[in-house]
């Protein structure tokens, strides 16, 4: 009897010893077992206002459409550029500049556009002395001796024709997918653009390359004095970032792809800061090194955005979603996220471009003609939004 009791006290002794030691090292590890079992708090995304909600009125701001189609019957559309005339310039994908006012016609088909994939003509912006010197910026997917590339051209656009073409930034390797694409003049009059790393993911670390970057130059191609590498390289470590915007303060945003086929989530949104390294391919998500940066906010491993386009709105970052078919809103208080929201889900598919028009109101694209969604009567379209909806 005795020994029994003694065995019973032992076998007590050994189990409070594995269950304090098994506590402490879920303790330690805390941060990788919520990462590992638990979908990250940055992840969760609440719902917002839909179509339906708005057609009954359910959402009232003044005596103007909250929303309507200003262009449909498009092909690929994939950025905006709003002219001081009221019209607006579309880039296609294919290849096609459109000039968009009362009436859609074509201003022309550029020269040299090679669209595959995720490559064609994309980016576009005007000049802040447009006014004065006509320029307007494309970025385009083209083909050379060495193989696809991508680069940005400059055009006198005159009488509603282009000419003038002067190549700004070459050298931007292209592939398949992650071809980047947006451009954006910022507050410092300064052309920023941002570039996929072509699936070559060495290139993103690799200061030298202009690929998995946003860079910086000034409207005639030329490098900054103050840019950090000596080069056109403004931030690095990027995957393929399709949005930039600035807030009321002059800070620079970003939104990026993270990894697709079946490690598919983690997409970003940074805030972007000279010469830091954004970390990939080394990390993603949440994951953290010395030496670089963790997003700002990201979508787990368990949803994908496909985040397009960016602009910053009242205290707001409202980005488009691609695979997500939603308008996301991040609500910033004191520098952080505090709210992630997705507005307009699966109403009108893939979302790729959002532009703040001179009226005011916001301008998307959608993206359901471009191999990966489902077209719709009319797509693709241009949809106008009160902003003041979402106050």
């Amino acid at each position: 009897m005795i020994k029994v009791e003694s065995k019973k006290k032992h076998i007590i002794i050994i189990l409070i010893f594995l269950i304090s030691t098994i506590g402490i090292g879920l303790y330690i590890n805390r941060d990788y077992f919520q990462s590992r079992f638990f979908a990250p708090r940055s992840s969760s995304v609440e719902k917002g206002i839909s179509v339906q909600e708005l057609q009954s009125n359910e959402v009232d701001t003044q005596d103007v459409p909250n929303i309507e189609i200003v262009a449909e019957n498009l092909s690929i559309p994939w950025d905006i550029a709003f002219l001081p005339d009221g019209g607006m310039l579309v880039t296609e994908r294919p290849g096609t500049l459109l000039k968009i006012d009362t009436d859609t016609h074509i201003v022309q088909q550029i020269e040299g556009v090679h669209h595959e994939g995720e490559g064609g003509l994309l980016g576009i912006a005007l000049d802040p002395d447009f006014a004065d010197n006509n320029y307007i910026y494309l970025y385009l997917t083209s083909t050379t001796q060495s193989g696809i590339e991508n680069r940005v051209e400059r055009y006198s656009f005159t009488n509603e024709r282009l000419s003038n073409q002067t190549v700004i930034i070459e050298g931007i390797k292209g592939a398949r997918y992650h071809d980047g694409g947006r451009i954006d003049f910022g507050p410092d009059g300064k052309l920023y653009i941002t570039t996929g790393d072509a699936q070559d993911t060495s290139l993103a670390q690799n200061t030298s390359s202009l690929n998995g970057k946003i860079l910086r130059i000034n409207a005639d191609g030329s490098i900054p004095t103050d840019n950090p590498f000596g080069n056109a390289v403004y931030s690095y470590g990027h995957r393929n970032p399709q949005g930039l915007a600035w807030d009321s303060e002059g800070q620079l945003f970003s939104s990026e792809h993270g990894p697709s086929g079946a490690q598919t989530g983690n997409d970003e949104i940074n805030r972007i800061v000279k010469g830091e390294n954004y970390g990939w391919p080394t990390i993603k998500g949440t994951q953290t090194a010395e030496g670089m940066q963790v997003p700002l906010y990201e979508s787990g491993s368990s949803d994908t955005w496909a985040p397009g386009g960016l602009v910053y709105y009242h205290g707001s970052l409202f980005v488009p979603g691609l695979r997500g078919e939603s308008l996301y809103e991040a609500r910033i208080d004191q520098g952080n996220i505090s709210s992630f929201i997705a507005h307009f889900s699966s109403e009108y598919g893939r979302l790729r471009t959002i532009r703040i028009g001179p009226d005011g109101f916001f301008y998307i694209t959608t993206s359901n003609q471009d191999g990966r969604g489902k077209p719709q009567e009319n797509d693709d379209r241009i949809i106008k939004v009160n902003p003041e909806i979402f106050n």
